[in-house]
């Protein structure tokens, strides 16, 4: 039987010791528009009865439709994961056929969470990756709960496995000796 899972677990790297960090489902405010589409399916089904017999079939076309392209995209929205790892982040998405984007750790560059006003209400933003090779699929994750949190939790991953330098030392670190003689020494070479 065809399930609307799409088992990450099994796109793992298990004999290299891969494991789930965050599984990233989408936000439920993705098929907000889909449901609005399903809803709107359901006038249509009304219509029939005050339409004459040999035209109903217009808006029974309509509603089913309807009702078909939203549960599409519904089924679309439920089967799109986002999956951070140890190693790597990816993306499995696709209905009927499934596909595979995979970016290492190593090779985000930068990560850029957009969160639209609504999103900020309701909790959801928008991740945009840049990284050394930009046509990989996973430019931009959609519909993203908690992004704080889980860009956080990428940035964990990426500090944890040694790919960024050492955190930045403080101030005080930089400010040289607590004698003052690099002021000194710079002051002799004005």
């Amino acid at each position: 039987m065809f399930e609307f899972d799409p088992r990450v677990e099994r796109h793992l790297i298990a004999d290299e010791g891969e494991v789930i960090i965050d599984e990233v489902r989408k936000h439920w405010a993705a098929i907000v528009g889909p449901m609005l589409e399903l809803a709107a399916a359901v006038p249509f089904l009304l219509i029939m009865f005050w339409v004459p017999a040999e035209a109903r079939w217009v808006p029974l076309v309509i509603a089913f439709g309807l009702a078909g392209h939203a549960t599409w995209r519904i089924l679309q929205a439920r089967m799109d994961r986002f999956v951070i790892t140890n190693m790597r982040v990816f993306r499995v998405h696709g209905i009927l056929s499934q596909h595979i984007a995979t970016m290492p750790i190593a090779r985000i560059l930068d990560i850029s969470v957009r969160k639209p006003m609504v999103g900020r209400i309701f909790g959801y933003g928008h991740f945009v990756f840049e990284s050394a090779a930009q046509d990989q699929g996973l430019r931009e994750i959609r519909y993203v709960g908690s992004p704080d949190e889980r860009g956080s939790s990428i940035q964990r991953v990426i500090q944890r496995s040694g790919l960024r330098g050492a955190v930045r030392q403080s101030k005080a670190d930089h400010a040289g000796p607590p004698d003052g003689s690099w002021r000194r020494a710079s002051a002799r070479w004005r």
